[in-house]
């Protein structure tokens, strides 16, 4: 099944708005909305960071259909991956079948602040992969006692479970978080804009590996992918609107160290709004849009994420209800 969703933007929105825009979001026809979790945004002046557990309860209690979600939370340092369990246990009772719990290996911008030693993207990685064993665990069993190399139980139980599990999805851009996700997860989350290559010669192929190494097809799997889309009649705002995101556009080593917002903020807008375009797929022709989203799809993603940078959310939603999807749904 093809799955087109919307990408709540919590670093840009306060708490309030963005419930009205995932709630909008479902009336307009979205399958699903996902939320990033963060403890600080891109950006201080206007940047916002609401935290995604009661977002996602509140949005839970607004909506019927979508399918509601992280893209990702942290499950390794702010949180203990016990706690993580029991608030996602708690949401899929409260929306049977329509919670995800999407999880990534974190940001040092989201963890140091709060004391963390942020470790190497090795030791990330083995918090991860225990982080998610132990919640499966977890939800698995009654009365768990466990000692990992990074957390432990004992005698934890997660008492109110939903009859459908909640599916996990490893958010990575690298090919070893994207095996684990092949091998142990429900769902497989990564970024658009980083060039086709990367996707067609080096994650698609790792997280089949993956999956092949458990004994899996790739077909169980869910492949999400957040495209990153700015879409107007008006081309030079569809441009203009992607200063707002300029630190997607930093290389790894402009931002690598970087935990404060402001200095976040100055090295995104020294950036020009031409290099800023370079990570979202820019137009103003429908036509032309939907081709260039429906590479994607051409790849082999199952579930489309639609993020817009602009402040109109509602505008780029109704937008993209009337124009887009109709296009994106002939396709498939």
């Amino acid at each position: 099944m093809i799955r087109f969703g919307y990408k709540a933007s919590a670093e840009q929105f306060a708490p309030a708005e963005l419930l009205k825009y995932g709630i909008l979001a479902e009336e307009l026809g979205f399958d699903s909305v996902f939320v990033s979790d963060h403890l600080q945004p891109w950006r201080h002046d206007g940047g916002h960071a609401p935290a995604a557990l009661p977002w996602l309860g509140a949005l839970a209690a607004r909506t019927e259909r979508v399918l509601i979600g992280t893209s990702v939370l942290t499950p390794t340092f702010r949180y203990h991956p016990a706690v993580v369990a029991q608030a996602f246990a708690t949401l899929g009772c409260l929306a049977p079948g329509r919670a995800i719990l999407g999880v990534g290996s974190g940001e040092s911008l989201n963890e140091v602040p709060l004391g963390t030693q942020w470790p190497d993207g090795k030791e990330r990685f083995a918090r991860l992969k225990e982080a998610v064993l132990l919640i499966q665990k977890l939800w698995a069993e009654d009365r768990v006692t466990y000692e990992g190399q990074f957390y432990k139980t004992e005698n934890a139980t997660i008492y109110d479970k939903p009859e459908v599990p909640v599916p996990i999805y490893i958010g990575a851009s690298g090919p070893a978080a994207t095996r684990l996700a092949g091998r142990i997860a429900d769902g497989f989350i990564t970024t658009s804009g980083k060039g086709h290559g990367l996707y067609t010669d080096t994650l698609l192929p790792a997280v089949t590996e993956g999956a092949e190494k458990a004994g899996r097809k790739i077909d169980d799997l869910d492949l999400l992918i957040e495209v990153k889309v700015s879409f107007d009649d008006d081309i030079e705002r569809a441009r203009n609107d992607t200063h707002y995101w300029g630190a997607l556009a930093l290389s790894p080593e402009e931002k690598t160290g970087v935990e404060d917002p402001i200095e976040m903020q100055r090295l995104a807008d020294a950036l020009s709004v031409e290099r800023t375009a370079t990570r979202w797929i820019v137009s103003s022709d429908p036509a032309e849009h939907a081709a260039k989203v429906s590479e994607y799809l051409d790849m082999g993603f199952k579930h489309l994420v639609f993020h817009a940078p602009g402040p109109d959310q509602e505008r780029f939603l109704r937008l993209y209800s009337e124009q887009i999807l109709p296009q994106l749904r002939s396709r498939t």
